[in-house]
């Protein structure tokens, strides 16, 4: 019953995580919680209501290197916006979710855990590297190399991310431990870096989620193997392929880029 009446209320997939906090909160005075919850009548009224009350996801659409450039010939010279470029770029190439890079909004969800380091940053020739020390998929907090190479053509996050790091190093925020600190020298938060994508590009289909999706298309077009951009972007194998179901712009790329390749092996 409790079901069912949600359901006309929030979301069906909000009914379900409702009902697993329950369970989480009854399950040490009542064991046989657990079994209730998997009790057919629970399960198929659940069903039934994604069937009748679910709604599409509405999913942002993914940035383009059109869209880098864009953001590159408006922002100015300040630190501010050096930072926020630096992030931009570093986001799409990295293959991050927004919250990797950014502080929650509230401050008793943050944690220095699963903040980007200053000292883990490594600048070589042709590409710099740093550790993400945690993130959804890290489930151990074991963290993850991250490198991003040069770009020979087009948007270069190289000379962006070398850009920022300069600038951060020769302002007052040089002695922070935090990679990404803004002028006020503190960490920015989400809500920080998506009013700044807002003013870009005021288009709502565009969010702070854009930024992964449109890393994994560039890569994708770019002929990368789906096996390699999963590696890069810290999917796992179900997770993945979950992905790409969910983003069609990134399994047409993958496609293409296999025909592409087949085509060319037939001509040899």
């Amino acid at each position: 019953m409790y079901v069912a009446y949600e359901c006309h209320y929030v979301q069906p997939k909000s009914v379900e995580s409702y009902l697993s906090g329950i369970c989480n909160q009854l399950e040490m005075c009542h064991p046989e919680v657990h079994a209730l919850r998997r009790h057919p009548l629970v399960t198929r009224t659940l069903a039934g209501c994604k069937k009748l009350f679910s709604k599409p996801t509405q999913r942002k659409a993914a940035l383009t290197v059109d869209n880098l450039e864009h953001a590159a010939a408006q922002l100015t010279q300040s630190y501010d916006d050096k930072l926020f470029l630096a992030m931009l770029y570093t986001g799409f190439f990295g293959l991050h979710r927004l919250a990797e890079l950014t502080d929650h909004d509230k401050p008793a969800f943050r944690s220095y855990r699963k903040t980007i380091m200053r000292a883990t940053v490594r600048i070589e020739g042709d590409a710099y590297t740093y550790l993400l020390p945690g993130h959804k998929a890290d489930r151990f907090y074991e963290g993850n190399t991250v490198r991003i190479t040069r770009q020979q053509r087009g948007p270069d996050p190289y000379a962006v991310f070398s850009g920022y790091v300069a600038a951060r190093d020769q302002s007052r925020n040089a002695l922070h431990p935090a990679l990404w600190v803004n002028a006020g020298g503190d960490v920015p938060t989400r809500s920080w870096f998506t009013t700044r994508l807002k003013r870009l590009f005021p288009d709502a289909t565009i969010g702070g989620h854009s930024m992964r999706p449109g890393g994994a298309t560039f890569y994708a077009v770019d002929g990368m193997p789906g096996e390699y951009i999963q590696v890069l972007g810290r999917w796992s194998s179900d997770a993945f392929q979950m992905y790409i179901r969910k983003h069609p712009v990134v399994l047409h790329a993958l496609l293409q880029a296999r025909r592409e390749e087949n085509a060319g092996q037939h001509r040899a």
